[in-house]
């Protein structure tokens, strides 16, 4: 399973990090880390800058996921969206000391909540994004916006057609997509497929988020991946397993169905 490991990305918490440091350090993990509200108001930035240089010297290659709990950076309410960039930048003020490959952040667009004013989000969405997009200009790192409660990508699409900056890309999510999607998998990668620079892959029967090992649940993963095989798309990969026994189940999965052998 380390050839595949070598391949992906391994989700963890901030707060975990140094628990799992050795495991990580011994395996050469790559690790999309996620910083929570909680772990940003308790962090030691010269532990942090420390334990940076300790990943990144060790060939740990780092993507970040931003805070998203109560956050709306597309919010019509300019104090709410206000509040919600400033929780964000405190992710991206983390980039010179871990040089991360991506920022993975919620666009938290749901079309329960924003009812008939997708202009008036998408508006604020831009103007949030670009705010954001500035702040990496000069690095190597990417904001990848991700799916989560969108039903079906047009607006997001729209959303990357106003932004037109190679500094951003689409991150798929397998689960939120089989939860929550009502269109199907060929339709998503048709608009969404020329944007795509990273994977969220974990599993669920459809109807909750349950984030189960990947091939434990009923997200058609062969057809995923026969299409970005298709459209010559290779984004990077995170396994977004919330347990140590469901990452390994996972990577048992994946290499059971061949899915990435190349």
């Amino acid at each position: 399973m380390q050839d595949i490991l070598k391949k992906v990305h391994v989700h963890m918490p901030f707060h975990y990090l140094y628990e799992f440091q050795e495991m990580v350090l011994q395996k050469k993990m790559n690790l999309e880390i996620y910083f929570s509200h909680d772990a940003l108001n308790k962090l030691d930035t010269a532990k942090c800058q420390q334990t940076a240089e300790l990943l990144t010297n060790s060939g740990c290659k780092i993507t970040f996921h931003a805070p998203f709990m109560d956050l709306r950076p597309g919010a019509l309410d300019d104090k709410i969206r206000r509040t919600s960039i400033d929780r964000i930048k405190q992710v991206f003020d983390l980039v010179p000391y871990f040089h991360p490959l991506r920022i993975v952040c919620h666009p938290s667009y749901d079309s329960r909540y924003y009812v008939s004013c997708d202009e008036e989000w998408l508006e604020n969405s831009t103007e949030t994004w670009r705010e954001l997009i500035a702040l990496i200009e000069d690095t190597g790192t990417k904001i990848a916006l991700e799916n989560v409660y969108e039903r079906e990508p047009s607006v997001l699409r729209r959303l990357f057609e106003r932004l037109n900056s190679d500094r951003i890309c689409f991150c798929f999510d397998t689960g939120h997509f089989n939860a929550f999607a009502r269109v199907p998998l060929g339709i998503w990668l048709a608009e969404m497929g020329k944007y795509l620079g990273h994977l969220h892959l974990h599993d669920n029967h459809g109807r909750f988020d349950e984030h189960l090992p990947v091939g434990n649940g009923t997200f058609p993963f062969a057809e995923l991946f026969q299409t970005l095989q298709d459209i010559e798309a290779r984004p990077l990969i995170t396994l977004e397993a919330h347990a140590q026994a469901d990452l390994w189940q996972s990577l048992d999965n994946i290499k059971k169905m061949g899915i990435l052998k190349d």
